[in-house]
């Protein structure tokens, strides 16, 4: 762990992009539904090459050539200040407790991705999950929630649950809502903060790249409001998660 969070980080830099940094892989993760229409599965996308060390990654949202920054941030109108406080995601959420499992939700940082809506909402699901089957659509929800708003606890096994990310980037792509999504980092990636401070550290977060959102350098789902698109077409591969 700790040899992957000194070559993997993300730097932000003052008025200006992502820079990232460890060359991971970096990919389209586009939204689809299932069959009622609901968020269900990430399917790939595009890949973007990443074998500069950093790659530059745009946040202000006007980028010609996104997802990468192309110089637009100083001409754009946009706010660059960082707004997000440094506590851990942990303080201060809301806690619904089931007979198997603890749901901690942070609402603030929602990247308004609604995997959680799926088959009676995952806050309803947990208060009543016993079955494994119910214990894992659970845990499926939650580990589909790309920002770690959602962070699930086990009360049998006395531990937190999360997916096994390797360090990488995704570009989400929201079809359904005809809109582009934040920046997914995943794996425990490492984000330093344009004062040289890092963010706590998480396996999951999204980050802003419409240029909008009140809790920068995350994302809280101004984009859909908006209306943000990268101007990228969606092509979905193959590979689901």
């Amino acid at each position: 762990m700790a040899d992957r969070i000194e070559r993997y980080y993300i730097k932000i830099t003052p008025d200006g992009p992502y820079l990232v940094y460890g060359q991971p892989p970096v990919d389209q993760e586009i939204i689809l539904p299932n069959e009622e229409g609901d968020s269900w599965v990430y399917r790939k996308g595009r890949h973007f090459a990443s074998d500069a060390n950093p790659i530059a990654l745009c946040r202000c949202g006007t980028s010609k050539s996104s997802p990468f920054c192309d110089g637009s941030h100083t001409k754009a109108c946009w706010d660059s200040r960082e707004t997000s406080d440094h506590r851990p995601i942990l303080e201060n959420v809301d806690q619904i407790e089931g007979p198997t499992q603890i749901l901690a939700d942070n609402e603030k940082y929602c990247a308004f991705a609604r995997f959680c809506d799926a088959y009676g909402r995952v806050w309803n699901l947990v208060e009543t999950a016993e079955t494994d089957e119910e214990k894992e659509l659970v845990r499926y929800e939650t580990g589909h929630c790309p920002a770690g708003r959602l962070i699930l606890w086990d009360k049998e096994k006395k531990q937190f649950f999360e997916p096994p990310f390797d360090p990488s980037v995704g570009i989400i792509e929201d079809p359904g809502l005809k809109v582009s999504g934040p920046i997914w980092v995943k794996g425990g990636i490492r984000i330093e903060s344009a004062d040289g401070t890092s963010y706590e550290i998480r396996n999951r977060v999204t980050l802003c790249r419409c240029g909008q959102s009140a809790n920068k350098p995350f994302c809280d789902g101004t984009h859909t409001s908006m209306h943000f698109h990268d101007g990228l077409p969606v092509e979905p591969g193959h590979d689901e998660w």
